[in-house]
């Protein structure tokens, strides 16, 4: 009888050890799928795509950069990808920091404001092209008829090779505005209400408030803001495809639609790894250079 009870002893410890092991792998066992949906539909494609650049009838060369590099499409796509998302990119995050200061506030049909702006987020970018497309339209667009209204002639919108970025700037940040300001709020929602009533004893103004206590606060939610932000606006192609065909005069003609013009009509796929490529590195270095500089207002 001694002997079973000392075995149950010995080997209840290792039940134990045995039950933490498997907590603590239990984290990555829910994890695993999703991990290998994104290796196997994310990030191999990707390394496929890059390594296939490098290769020409099974020869590794740099023959494909070196065309593309003397190619002018090229640059004007890439100076048209870095401008539009050199005004974007801040354009959206400023939006959708004021937006979630707005809803942030506790009073009565909040929730409303909340939803609407939100809304946009639950359209497909495809829809918002082609509704955006009928509501900018030359001829009988919503638009050109308010304008009209008070007395300035029709644009020409996505037709205008001055305007026709600039437009799709707008709706993409019609469109994003909203789901950014849901992290933003979520990073409001976790700030300590006490900091605040501190502050006002102390007779801080708002905007004071503001830099003092809730951008620091709300660091992380924002780096995140900013780092997602930049890499959806840098491979953003539906509205380039479905408005505009990159046009006109390749205004619109981004390194994406670039991308899928080289493979999909051109069936140049060496090309379109190369671009690819490219678009990578520059998405990368400027993620580098943006935690970088959050690192730096840490310290």
């Amino acid at each position: 009888m001694k002997t079973i009870q000392q075995t149950k002893q010995s080997a209840s410890p290792h039940k134990a050890k045995s039950r933490r092991r498997l907590e603590k792998l239990l984290p990555y066992m829910m994890l695993f799928p999703a991990l290998l949906f994104i290796v196997v539909f994310k990030i191999y494609p990707i390394i496929s795509v890059s390594v296939g650049s490098f290769f020409r009838d099974g020869v590794f060369t740099f023959r494909t950069y070196e065309i593309l590099f003397g190619d002018q499409v090229f640059w004007n796509s890439l100076w048209t990808t870095l401008k539009m998302n050199i005004v974007m990119i801040p354009l959206q995050v400023v939006i959708s920091l004021i937006l979630a200061l707005l809803v942030n506030n506790m009073v009565r049909g909040i929730g409303v404001f909340r939803s609407i702006f939100y809304l946009p987020v639950t359209m497909a970018i495809s829809v918002a092209s082609v509704t955006w497309n009928l509501m900018m339209n030359v001829n009988n667009g919503v638009f050109n008829s308010l304008l009209s209204v008070v007395g300035i002639e029709s644009q020409g919108f996505f037709t205008s090779a001055s305007q026709a970025l600039w437009c799709i700037v707008i709706m993409a940040t019609w469109k994003g505005c909203g789901y950014w300001m849901m992290y933003l709020l979520a990073g409001l929602k976790g700030v300590d209400v006490s900091l605040y009533e501190s502050a006002t004893l102390d007779g801080a103004g708002y905007f004071t408030v503001l830099r003092k206590i809730t951008l620091p606060l709300i660091r992380r939610a924002m780096l995140f803001v900013i780092v997602a932000n930049t890499t959806a606006n840098m491979l953003l192609f539906a509205p380039s495809k479905m408005i505009t065909e990159g046009g006109p005069q390749n205004s619109t003609n981004v390194l994406m639609y670039e991308v899928y013009k080289s493979a999909f009509r051109n069936g140049n796929m060496s090309r379109a790894g190369a671009i690819t490529t490219i678009l990578l590195v520059i998405i990368i270095i400027t993620v580098i250079v943006q935690f970088k500089m959050m690192n730096d207002q840490d310290d």
